[in-house]
């Protein structure tokens, strides 16, 4: 009996060992063979050093690879712009056999893709874009039967466009514009292809019936292309020999004996003709010079009366229609452009953008804000301003400004676009939301409360935030609301949007009511931010967190009281503890650090501008809000006898605090 159970306590620790060792294996697993083809990939494609892949690291957390949720096999490949060089080696990217989406524009790549790329059979989204591959349409393609998205714009690529293309019956975009493709197009039908450009190649013939539906601009820049939406096709035109001229016609014909009159009466009428022609010509020319010299004088200096006003430029900066006004500068090479700070790592243009799928993530008072995620994968959020006022250079100016501010809690901005019908923001997309999203929405059962130290976080990083704007960056936020706090997904560490672009907009334009709740009382006046104006928002914006209600809530009273003097309200009446958010009455031993917040806020709404703190003073009072802990690391309550009594209850306040 005895060892039976030896026997089976053996056989249960075997099975328990195995799996503890399937479970290491699991934890710590990574695609080892796709890890390799990268690395080979790497070492044997010159690039200007920007990819800093770490050998030792798992492969999976590389700048701009992607691997599924099991971290078994690579995904996804991204490296736009990163100053890759040269053919791609066989033997490395063609191993990474379940790659879904490959990324390798606007890089230096050349020759043409390798025969491996067959293996590439799952392979979903292809974008290949600016670069300098040459030969035929990549034939290692033919096995990528579930492409989506196809785009070898901008590149060398000649030959014909093979009729093969219709084997991607999954495919919904194809772009093959900017290349040297040549011949005939062939009858692409692809049921689900819903977006092609052809342009600027070297095509000829008739559009087939089945490519008609697009419109003219993906056929443009081929000048042998016609039918469908371009010109019909002239039916003689494929005649190689054209129909003799009249006057070829002429000269066979036999003479006829009335030949010589009729080409001595042609001879009379040349002659008379000629001469009368010229006698026109000598008369124009004498009455030309004589116009000439009576204007001269008046032409020598310009008029010189009060009322003249000076000459006005042929392209005025900010009155362009034309989408060329993009960023200002020299004209030509950089214009239909995006203007890209440095360090933000992207590499897409306009069209880029337009073609993105997008979702409206709020409406503003300065616009309307976008997450646009592009084609390769890329999100962004575009912000579309209305109602600038300023002109181009003026715009430009202010964003130069804002967009040399780097600061780990200020949403930096990437991008910008001017025109005059277009102005648009790129910034990165924070998918944790806003302070606003996340304090008010879906508040009810199942609702996970915002605790206390997560709060006390967000305050004191987005006072940081408004602290670097006001003395590093000498720029007034202007616009300081619980939307325009962004939270980073991994730790709840704040950055400001949005800042700075008052300046970009008419000062008399109404103030929107959603923001009023925010304004200091001196805004409301005179419609001009300060920095006193953003600290004032700024204790709003604690007195939010705090309280868990919005500046413009209806239930703050039946008057319709803003925040502040709701909150002064309630403590005047010495029931301190009624201001706080219920959701933070379940969170034990932090109510002196409530208190002392609630304080920092109460300073900074002071209605007189020169009573309120500076932000760099905020930073520093909100830092020092400590926590009363025992020698076990826990706090002590603060309803501690030794405290006082219980401020839920009416009487005198055993904090201090003053409305």
């Amino acid at each position: 009996m005895a060892v039976v159970l030896n026997s089976g306590f053996r056989v249960l620790l075997c099975f328990v060992f195995v799996a503890f060792q399937l479970s290491c294996h699991r934890g710590s697993s990574e695609p080892v063979g796709d890890k390799q083809a990268l690395l080979a990939f790497l070492s044997k494609t010159p690039h200007n050093n920007r990819l800093k892949w770490n050998a030792s690291a798992p492969a999976c957390s590389w700048v701009g690879v992607e691997c599924d949720a099991n971290r078994s096999f690579v995904f996804a490949l991204r490296l736009p712009a990163v100053g890759l060089m040269g053919d791609i080696p066989a033997g490395t990217l063609g191993r990474l056999s379940q790659l879904r989406v490959l990324s390798l524009r606007s890089n230096r790549l050349t020759g043409s893709l390798p025969r491996d790329f067959s293996n590439l059979v799952h392979l979903r989204s292809l974008y290949i874009q600016d670069n300098r591959f040459s030969g035929e349409f990549p034939a290692s393609l033919a096995e990528s039967t579930r492409l989506v998205r196809l785009d070898l714009s901008s590149n060398n690529f000649t030959g014909a466009i093979p009729f093969t293309v219709n084997n991607f019956t999954n495919l919904t975009r194809l772009y093959l514009q900017n290349n040297g493709f040549n011949g005939k197009l062939p009858a692409i039908n692809l049921p689900e292809l819903s977006d092609l450009d052809v342009s600027n190649n070297r095509l000829d013939g008739e559009i087939p019936s089945t490519l008609s539906k697009f419109p003219a601009s993906a056929f443009a820049g081929n000048i042998d292309l016609c039918g469908g939406p371009l010109p019909p096709c002239n039916q003689n035109s494929s005649s190689p020999t054209p129909s003799p001229s009249p006057s070829l016609q002429a000269k066979n014909t036999p003479p006829h004996k009335n030949s010589k009159k009729l080409s001595t009466a042609a001879i009379v009428g040349i002659v008379i003709g000629s001469v009368i022609g010229f006698l026109l010509l000598l008369l124009i020319l004498f009455f030309c010079l004589s116009k000439k010299t009576e204007q001269a004088p008046n032409t020598a200096k310009p008029p010189t009366t009060a009322n003249a006003a000076p000459a006005k430029p042929a392209a005025e900066a900010g009155t362009s229609s034309s989408k060329d006004d993009v960023t200002g500068a020299s004209a030509g090479a950089e214009r239909n452009r995006l203007v890209f700070f440095p360090g933000g790592g992207y590499s897409f243009d306009l069209e880029d953008l337009l073609r993105a799928s997008a979702e409206v993530l709020g409406k503003g008072s300065v616009g309307t804000s976008y997450k646009a995620v592009l084609e390769e994968g890329t999100t962004v959020v575009v912000k579309r301003l209305k109602d600038v006022t300023v002109n181009r250079k003026e715009f430009e100016d202010q964003l130069e400004v804002l967009g040399k501010l780097k600061n780990e809690n200020v949403l930096p901005l990437r991008a910008f676009y001017y025109s005059r019908d277009e102005k648009l923001l790129v910034f990165d997309y924070m998918p944790a939301g806003s302070l606003s999203a996340l304090l008010h929405g879906s508040r009810g059962s199942g609702r996970t409360p915002l605790d206390w130290d997560s709060r006390l976080r967000i305050a004191v990083s987005a006072a940081r935030g408004l602290a670097y704007l006001h003395v590093s960056g000498e720029v007034v936020h202007g616009n300081i609301k619980a939307s325009n706090i962004l939270l980073k997904q991994d730790n709840y560490d704040a950055c400001v949007s949005d800042y700075g672009l008052n300046p970009l907009f008419s000062a008399s334009a109404p103030a929107n009511h959603r923001v009023a709740g925010y304004r200091a009382p001196e805004v409301l006046e005179t419609r001009k931010a300060t920095y006193k104006s953003d600290v004032y928002s700024f204790g709003v914006l604690i007195l939010e967190l705090l309280t868990g209600k919005a500046p413009n809530q209806a239930s703050l009273g039946e008057e319709g009281i803003d925040l502040p003097r709701w909150v002064q309200s309630v403590v005047r009446e010495e029931w301190t503890a009624e201001v706080f958010d219920v959701e933070l009455m379940r969170f034990h031993n932090v109510e002196e650090e409530m208190v002392q917040l609630l304080q920092i806020g109460m300073a900074c709404v002071a209605t007189v501008p020169d009573q309120r703190p500076q932000m760099t003073n905020v930073v520093r009072m909100i830092e020092e809000i400590h926590r009363s802990e025992t020698d076990d690391g826990i706090r002590q309550s603060s309803d501690d006898p030794s405290k006082g009594s219980d401020d839920r209850s009416k009487g005198s306040s055993p904090h201090g605090i003053t409305p």
